[in-house]
């Protein structure tokens, strides 16, 4: 693949700062590195060198689009936050963001003024729009606009978004989200329809599901059906397996585990994302999957002590890594295949260096789910090694989640 000229903000922005060489160099910096890394746990595997699966287009992967706006010389101006402020740097089009997504919100920038709207301003409290964010269907095509204001009042918001379904008609939804807070959250809790159904679809791994303003949904869907797919199989599901999906926000894994598997839980703290897990088996009449909102730890402990037992178990935990208490619960669970989808391969090597006291290392690979960033996920897969086997952590919790690598603060 040819080499692209470095995005002029690269510097100032830091989204995308690996780019500026071919990506075939790119992706074998990285895979040296997730090897440097994790080396010492693949020892034993059929092929000790762990690969990274690349896109291949890895350009305009970004299908969700957040745009933050503020004057410049008396201008309205649109774009990303410089790196470590929030001063917003002008931008149009992205190497990495969707470009309908950047398209959209160009125009609605250039309506601001005709229709007398002020944008916000975070110092004096001044001012009405503070986000756009556009939210783009991979599969389907449909397209979410979320206009983020200070208040409820929009002057003659029917106008403003007929005139923006004019310009770009492949929107079928508007959505206006109230924000009011004084912190860095881009989304407040209140969201009113202007246009369309207020949700739109999209589908992982032959499962469709809704897709509210608020819902996590992977922002690269590509790479995420691969990654999945990857978990899948590593897995070696059969027909009688019962599974947990810890971590398992709207059901993405477990409901595409479903129709492999006896039964699938779902555990998940958030009980927006359980609720949206719900409707989603619904929507697919997936009727083997069950989803509990609750603390994925806590629910495997209590699982454990009850005498409950799964044969494989997911899990998808957050950057900063699994817990102690999830740690255990598998070691006393016992299941027979642990599968861990990480989204920072130190937290996996220290989770792994626990992991290990009971289970074995089989399978790693390595996804570029974001390109030209630093960011690599991982699908680790562990079998038991050491059946009926008592194996317990006890150490000190702030020396466990102590991460001294200095990435560990990224995004």
């Amino acid at each position: 693949m040819e080499k692209r000229n470095k995005c002029p903000l690269v510097k100032k922005c830091g989204g995308c700062n690996l780019c500026g060489e071919t990506y075939e160099e790119y992706l074998k910096k990285k895979e040296d590195e997730l090897n440097s890394l994790l080396g010492e746990y693949t020892s034993d595997l059929y092929d000790p060198h762990i690969r990274v699966l690349g896109m291949k287009d890895p350009y305009h992967y970004r299908h969700k689009v957040t745009a933050a706006f503020s004057y410049k010389k008396g201008e309205i101006i649109s774009g990303i936050y410089e790196k470590n402020s929030h001063r917003v740097l002008k931008s149009d089009s992205c190497f990495i963001e969707n470009e309908t997504a950047d398209k959209i919100i160009v125009t609605i920038r250039s309506l601001l003024k005709s229709f007398k709207i002020k944008v916000y301003d975070e110092d004096t409290g001044y001012g009405l729009l503070r986000y756009v964010m556009v939210r783009v269907g991979k599969a389907t095509g449909q397209v979410m606009v979320i206009l983020v204001v200070s208040d409820p009042v929009f002057p003659s918001k029917n106008n403003f978004v007929k005139e923006l379904v004019k310009r770009h008609p492949e929107i079928t939804t508007v959505i206006l989200n109230v924000n009011s807070r004084t912190d860095s959250m881009v989304l407040g809790e209140r969201n009113i329809k202007l246009y369309g159904p207020g949700k739109i679809e999209d589908s992982l791994c032959n499962v469709r599901y809704n897709i509210s303003p608020q819902a996590f949904f992977q922002v690269n869907p590509e790479m995420t059906e691969k990654i999945y797919r990857t978990a899948i199989d590593f897995a070696k599901l059969k027909k009688t397996d019962k599974v947990i999906d810890a971590y398992c926000g709207i059901g993405t894994i477990a409901l595409t585990a479903s129709s492999h598997v006896e039964e699938v839980t779902g555990v998940e703290l958030n009980h927006d994302a359980i609720e949206d897990a719900i409707e989603n088996s619904y929507k697919n009449r997936i009727k083997n999957v069950r989803f509990i909102a609750g603390d994925a730890g806590a629910f495997m402990q209590e699982a454990a002590a009850d005498g409950v037992k799964a044969d494989v178990v997911f899990m998808a935990p957050p950057r900063t890594g699994s817990t102690i208490e999830f740690i255990n619960a598998i070691f006393a669970m016992e299941p027979s295949r642990v599968v861990y989808v990480s989204c920072n391969p130190e937290t996996l090597k220290r989770d792994l260096k626990q992991l290990t006291k009971k289970y074995k290392v089989k399978r790693i690979m390595g996804f570029d789910q974001f390109p030209w960033t630093e960011h690599v996920e991982t699908v680790c897969l562990l079998s038991n090694r050491k059946p009926d086997t008592k194996v317990r952590i006890d150490v000190d919790l702030e020396d466990y989640y102590r991460i001294k690598d200095s990435k560990k603060n990224q995004n």
